[in-house]
């Protein structure tokens, strides 16, 4: 799974709450392809026919849960299965174009032999925590801090900013600047200061 990104945007977030309150208590954490993902009978994703995840309450934890949920199932290793329509359905914004479009390329540079639309590799990312930004119901922004092998058995953190909006009954990602997550990553050394996912995330 490609390192989490820092997305910038110039969506109008309203009268943001800084910290909305977010429950955990009675969601599970499911695998995903090796990536252990939260849901919610409430607060979605209520729909996740074939691979994918739709469907999230306009909530904080909705918006949460769909940062979570799209930033994942947007990445190139899923297979264009999975990352095409939750790109094209779920990804907003003036790059959300471009980024379908670099995300197909480097699919058909990875995939070798492989069938069209197949997964490329399981997940190796561990979801740790997060921080509000900002949230109201017509906008959201958060941090997540995730964490993954690096070189000599070194555990890597990095921490990134995802931005959201309610737009036709659902919460949409704002697709990065230049339609790219490459090289806008923030490494973090630990997630203190942040609020722990419970232990099916860590």
């Amino acid at each position: 799974m490609t390192t989490p990104v820092i997305v910038r945007t110039t969506a109008r977030a309203g009268h943001m709450v800084s910290a909305p309150p977010v429950s955990f208590a009675g969601v599970p954490w499911r695998d995903y392809h090796g990536v252990l993902l939260p849901y919610s009978a409430e607060d979605g994703p209520r729909n996740t026919a074939g691979d994918l995840a739709s469907g999230f309450a306009r909530t904080p934890r909705g918006a949460l849960l769909a940062a979570i949920h799209i930033a994942v199932r947007a990445n190139v290793q899923w297979g264009s299965r999975v990352f095409g329509p939750t790109i094209e359905r779920q990804v907003t914004g003036p790059d959300a174009s471009i980024l379908l479009d670099a995300t197909r390329r480097a699919y058909e540079r990875l995939r070798g032999d492989r069938p069209d639309g197949a997964l490329l590799s399981r997940g190796y990312v561990v979801l740790e925590a997060f921080r509000w930004q900002g949230y109201s119901p017509e906008a959201a922004s958060l941090d997540l801090v995730s964490a993954g092998p690096g070189d000599s058995d070194v555990t890597v953190r990095a921490v990134a900013r995802f931005q959201l909006q309610w737009q036709d009954g659902d919460w949409r990602l704002l697709a990065p600047p230049g339609g790219t997550w490459v090289g806008t990553a923030a490494p973090v050394d630990s997630p203190d200061g942040y609020v722990r996912f419970p232990s099916g995330g860590a």
